[in-house]
């Protein structure tokens, strides 16, 4: 018998194995609590994008001394990565829904590994920069469909605790960042800040293909909306361009006001597309539930609040003396009192208290903690215990936020609605970046204590704002307003 495979069924092979999802194995598939091996797979892609997030703010002083150039040039080794995030957010959750989540939560890996080896050997702050465009794609197609596996794996009575620990896993990245960061950047230097990546994405991967449940409900896309894609792409790249040069960049007043023109007129055209289209990229009848439009905003305020601090802190201890090790030790706090509200709130409230009150309660503790900030110094004494409360608000606030919003979005839209909550989640967390930087240049500099006022009173305002869209969301359970889609 000939058992020679011939090219054509061998290149076919190859083909289903690049694009076809892969069973998990009978043993895993059979357990019990098989959806815990999802939801703790899925916690990887959750650590590693969130240590690579408050890792890299640590960086900022030796790359500013390596390439002589300015914060606000720096800044955008951060902002680079979010715009790119936040561009591809969206579409890459309507592909997945339609494609398969866990194949590209799978690619998403592969890209951010190899990307993050890249950025650890980038020779300029430009190569860094592009570098971390790559790496931002590939953080999309990991981003994109982590809520949405969570919360197709978990029963839906445990959704919420599925997303805690989730939330929980994004703590810890954020926990060890600074900590790592500071280790990192202290001993061996900023270029192995993006080389520990790669070992935790190639554990990722190998577990990523064993654990991960196949896509059972999917929507398909006929024609891909890439004139939405393009409008979305400018509106959020054009609106950060103009508040990062605001904050320092070589930029004139009028240059600046361009660029908020374009955002603004990108958006409204991307709205009228979306209207308009016949597959769009994202359908905004999702919008128009209450609980997925006021969760969005909250999302939002929420991730402002947590990162503003990753740039404040570090940057106004560090232009005061303090070590790079200390600053990470102090950013700490906050992560930790994430962590501990995410994965232990459940036994400080009532059971039966309903996520809206949940993220009213916890958005007013985040919102008191940086007002003290306002009256304080900024001082290791003073800074751990604020960060330390911010962080159980935090930690309180987003898994019921989450789950609000995801209770509400039709299993078969799981990816774009996940897509969403990240999209904004990126939002949030590069005008946290962007703004704090903005109050420190406008203050005159980056240790000044009127800086570090202005940045409080902006993380103050932004949970006001959390406060109110809690508050505006509906009072019934979110998963009775699902729209009809």
């Amino acid at each position: 018998m000939d058992t020679r495979i011939s090219p054509h069924l061998s290149k076919r092979r190859w083909s289903t194995l690049l694009t076809a999802e892969r069973p998990r194995p009978e043993g895993v598939r059979s357990r019990p609590n098989a959806w815990w091996l999802a939801v703790g797979t899925v916690c990887f892609g959750a650590f590693m994008g969130q240590l690579d997030a408050s890792i890299v703010t640590l960086t900022y002083g030796s790359l500013r001394a390596e390439f002589h150039t300015s914060l606000a040039a720096v800044e955008w080794v951060s902002l680079a990565y979010l715009l790119t995030l936040v561009a591809l957010l969206v579409p890459v959750g309507r592909l997945s829904d339609a494609h398969g989540r866990k194949l590209l939560y799978l690619y998403g890996f592969a890209v951010f590994t190899l990307a993050s080896a890249a950025c650890g050997l980038a020779r300029s702050l430009s190569a860094l920069v592009a570098f971390r465009v790559v790496q931002a794609a590939g953080a999309a197609l990991m981003q994109a469909n982590s809520v949405a596996l969570v919360t197709t794996s978990a029963p839906r009575e445990r959704m919420r605790t599925a997303l805690g620990v989730q939330a929980a896993a994004q703590a810890l990245g954020l926990a060890l960042g600074p900590t790592v960061g500071g280790i990192l950047v202290s001993t061996l230097g900023w270029r192995w800040v993006f080389g520990v990546n790669v070992p935790i994405g190639v554990m990722a991967l190998v577990g990523g293909h064993y654990l991960l449940p196949r896509t059972r409900a999917r929507t398909r896309v006929a024609r891909f909306d890439w004139a939405g894609l393009a409008l979305m792409a400018v509106a959020t790249t054009s609106a950060l361009m103009g508040v990062s040069a605001a904050s320092g960049l070589a930029v004139p007043g009028w240059g600046v006001a361009v660029l908020f023109v374009v955002a603004a007129v990108a958006g409204w055209g991307f709205v009228r597309r979306q209207r308009r289209a016949q597959t769009p990229l994202l359908d905004l009848a999702l919008l128009r539930v209450r609980a997925v439009a006021f969760g969005l905003v909250g999302a939002l305020s929420g991730y402002l609040v947590l990162f503003g601090p990753l740039v404040l802190v570090p940057v106004v201890l560090t232009a005061r003396g303090t070590s790079e090790l200390t600053s990470g030790l102090v950013l700490t706090a906050l992560p930790t009192g994430f962590a501990l509200a995410a994965t232990g709130g459940d036994r400080l409230v009532p059971p039966g208290l309903a996520d809206r009150m949940r993220c009213m309660a916890g958005a007013a503790v985040f919102m008191l903690a940086p007002a003290v900030l306002l009256i304080v110094p900024l001082t290791v004494a003073w800074l751990v215990p604020v960060l330390a409360v911010t962080g159980l608000g935090l930690g309180m606030f987003t898994p019921a936020n989450n789950a609000m919003i995801m209770g509400a979005i039709p299993a078969r839209s799981s990816g774009t609605g996940g897509g969403l909550v990240n999209m904004t989640r990126g939002l949030g967390t590069a005008l946290g970046v962007a703004l704090v930087t903005l109050a420190l240049h406008l203050a005159g500099g980056g240790g000044s204590q009127a800086g570090a006022r202005a940045a409080a009173a902006i993380l103050v305002a932004a949970s006001a704002v959390a406060i109110v869209s809690a508050w505006l969301s509906p009072r019934t359970d979110s998963a009775a307003s699902q729209p009809k889609l």
